[in-house]
């Protein structure tokens, strides 16, 4: 089994990859090639993990810094002190795959931005589509963003990521249009079968750049929105015979580009 991946907010003290111990999350600290771990963090390795002394683990800040790590001692209920070996840097892979997420209802965004996340997705964009019946305004948008971000955050660690997705703050049709432009693959999921869409399966994919793809709500993409794209360059796809949720297309299409562009492989 992979060893678990645990989050600290940076590795200062490692710069230059030289392995001398640094400060960890939330007032940890380390030196001589040891790091603490506590707060949060500690407190899941010691009480739910329950690792022991001689057990590995991966401690990176989720922007691709890494360090391998084994345990040295579990004290308390919220500390775990590692021995660190060198810290790597995983590069940020290419094409990026950014997902624009129209807002689902309930708690379907969160498993959206959890399954993309495990995938392989590498940013996520909420969108409040203009048929979304979910609407994020002032607290309440704060609180929905501030779970998608903990959702990936969790869900990168579980997946044993290093790079964790980013998540964009949310954006007005308008805002998404301009993201396509910038895009050397823009593409629209869209379920009209009478419309005049190309397979995602057989688009000609970049070898490098960006794609941005676009998961509308589930009472589709509305006119007004599909002009607005095709401005800014967009072409419409779909993904098969059958319509998926909007909480499930995202990931199917990630996916589908993922295996296609090669970084699955």
């Amino acid at each position: 089994m992979t060893a678990p991946v645990f989050v600290v907010d940076h590795f200062d003290g490692f710069d230059g990859f030289d392995g001398v111990g640094g400060p960890g999350p939330e007032g940890g600290s380390g030196s001589g090639g040891t790091f603490v771990l506590d707060g949060a963090e500690g407190r899941h390795a010691v009480s739910v993990r329950r690792l022991q002394p001689g057990e590995g683990v991966v401690l990176t800040d989720g922007a691709g810094r890494w360090a391998d790590g084994v345990v040295l001692a579990a004290e308390g209920k919220d500390r775990l002190t590692v021995q660190l070996g060198p810290v790597a840097e995983e590069s940020a892979e290419t094409p990026r795959i950014t997902v624009v997420q129209a807002l689902p209802k309930g708690d379907r965004g969160e498993l959206a931005v959890e399954t993309m996340t495990e995938t392989g997705v590498d940013a996520v964009v909420p969108w409040a589509a203009s048929r979304c019946v979910t609407q994020w305004r002032g607290e309440r948008g704060a609180k929905a963003l501030a779970k998608w971000r903990a959702t990936a955050r969790e869900a990168g660690k579980q997946s044993r990521r290093v790079r964790f997705p980013e998540i964009a703050e949310p954006m007005s049709t308008k805002q998404v249009a301009a993201l396509l432009g910038t895009a050397d693959l823009a593409a629209v999921l869209h379920e009209d079968r009478d419309a005049d869409s190309e397979a995602l399966a057989t688009a000609q994919l970049p070898g490098a750049g960006s794609i941005v793809l676009v998961v509308g709500p589930e009472g589709g993409v509305s006119p007004e929105e599909l002009t607005a794209f095709a401005a800014a360059g967009a072409k419409t796809y779909r993904l098969g015979r059958s319509v998926l949720r909007t909480s499930t297309a995202g990931t199917a299409a990630t996916a589908l580009l993922l295996g296609r562009t090669g970084r699955w492989s």
